[in-house]
């Protein structure tokens, strides 16, 4: 099979640190995944991705360990159920996150994640941007999480009969962390597509290749960012929205206290472990898995079954979820367990430090990045690390690392050690916990 990096990563396809190997990204609008979907990616994953799963911290699904030949299969098998990655990697719109399905007005969000889907999916439009381009719907501020996208909206007032949304716009995290700002007030849903639309045309006309939008805006500033959007013929644009009968796969009334959260540790879920997951939840959460912004799976169990049930079904069933470790918050990227800019190995310094930790770790949200591009947002973690750079002592190459502490405040935590070598992060943290 003839490779072309650039063709496959628009369709949700990137080399490993190994060679002969490819890491396939399965693109969820919201992390919704049904039973019958999930069954199918645990297939896959025993027959072609040595029968692991890795969950993301945008809602994704990844498949590692892949061959060249492998991937067409893949892909084909994928489309059976409907799943396609157009988009999942490289120049694109990619998946649209939604960290919020746990609220009262869920379905509403859902609903407008999945019009914005549908609408910038593999629209050959949206496709030959500078760099990825990020949209999130988020019921509220609390998290931070708007302020890490490309373009994000948060009801004004979530049990409005008519919502309207608050836009903030050029976010992002990697090497140069910068808040998003609010760009529009009260903005209504006929009026979103059309303004995304306008911002994706301004960031495509007017920046290089390799950049992400807060780049555009750090050069040319906002105010003459905002003006240029609002010249485009599609931001005053109000396109007609209709009810939909498929709109929504979450609960009308998601009861928190109805959802389980099924922990597991660095995002690592085996084949097996997926399809038992699937399994429970076609039979007693309507058919629907969601992959949270924490790289755990969760379901609103049906109003009629009954929860303690479940839970035993889940430890029969030997998931993940009870022990110390998958109770922790913990996201982590592959690093250089796969990564080809991973610097180190994520999941073992995970493990290292939870052990480190002991039940003190539960207490806080913890986030490690192989690498300063920071895909597990250690910038919204009670603790984030990130392992920033490998240096030479006396002829060998170790790890340091960048040790950040949030306030609790949503805004991005800040660096409080630099440079940290594996004892003195191991020191640091114990101290935190």
């Amino acid at each position: 099979m003839t490779i072309n990096p650039q063709l496959l990563r628009l369709e949700g396809v990137y080399p490993q640190r190994q060679k002969e190997y490819f890491m396939q990204r399965i693109k969820l609008p919201a992390g919704i995944i049904s039973a019958p979907q999930a069954l199918k990616v645990a297939e896959i994953a025993d027959r072609f991705a040595r029968g692991v799963v890795h969950l993301t911290t945008r809602g994704s699904m990844e498949l590692h360990w892949l061959t060249a030949d492998d991937l067409p299969v893949v892909a084909r098998q994928l489309a059976t159920v409907g799943l396609i990655s157009r988009g999942a990697c490289g120049g694109a719109v990619r998946g649209v996150v939604c960290s919020s399905l746990s609220c009262a007005g869920a379905p509403r969000l859902e609903a407008l994640v999945r019009l914005l889907h549908r609408h910038f999916s593999g629209n050959p439009r949206f496709e030959n941007l500078p760099k990825k381009f990020k949209i999130a719907v988020e019921a509220d501020t609390a998290g931070g999480r708007h302020l890490i996208q490309d373009f994000a909206m948060v009801p004004v007032d979530i049990t409005a009969e008519r919502l309207t949304f608050n836009v903030w716009v050029a976010g992002g995290l990697g090497r140069e962390p910068t808040p998003a700002f609010l760009f529009a007030e009260g903005v209504t849903e006929e009026r979103i597509i059309g303004l995304v639309e306008a911002v994706v045309r301004v960031y495509t006309a007017h920046t290089p290749a390799g950049k992400r939008l807060k780049h555009l805006v750090r050069e040319i500033g906002r105010d003459e960012f905002i003006a240029r959007v609002l010249a485009e013929p599609a931001a005053a644009e109000a396109l007609p929205t209709f009810p939909s009968l498929s709109a929504s796969l979450v609960p009308a009334v998601a009861t928190p206290a109805r959802r389980i959260d099924v922990g597991v540790f660095a995002g690592e879920l085996s084949g097996s472990e997926l399809a038992a997951l699937a399994e429970i939840a076609a039979n007693q959460a309507g058919g629907i898995l969601l992959v949270t912004g924490n790289q755990n799976i969760a379901f609103h169990v049906d109003p009629t079954a009954d929860l303690d049930t479940v839970r035993q079904e889940l430890v029969y069933a030997g998931l993940p979820g009870t022990s110390r470790r998958e109770r922790v918050t913990c996201r982590v990227c592959p690093g250089s367990h796969e990564c080809l800019v991973g610097l180190g190995p994520t999941r073992e310094i995970a493990a290292e430090l939870v052990a480190k930790l002991g039940p003190a770790a539960v207490k806080l949200t913890w986030a490690i990045s192989g690498c300063p591009n920071s895909c597990a947002q250690p910038q919204l973690a009670d603790v984030g690390i990130v392992i920033s750079r490998l240096v030479n002592e006396e002829g060998e190459r170790t790890h340091r690392f960048d040790l950040y502490r949030g306030d609790g405040s949503g805004a991005f935590a800040a660096v409080v050690g630099q440079g940290l070598s594996r004892e003195e992060l191991l020191k640091a943290v114990a101290v935190i916990g």
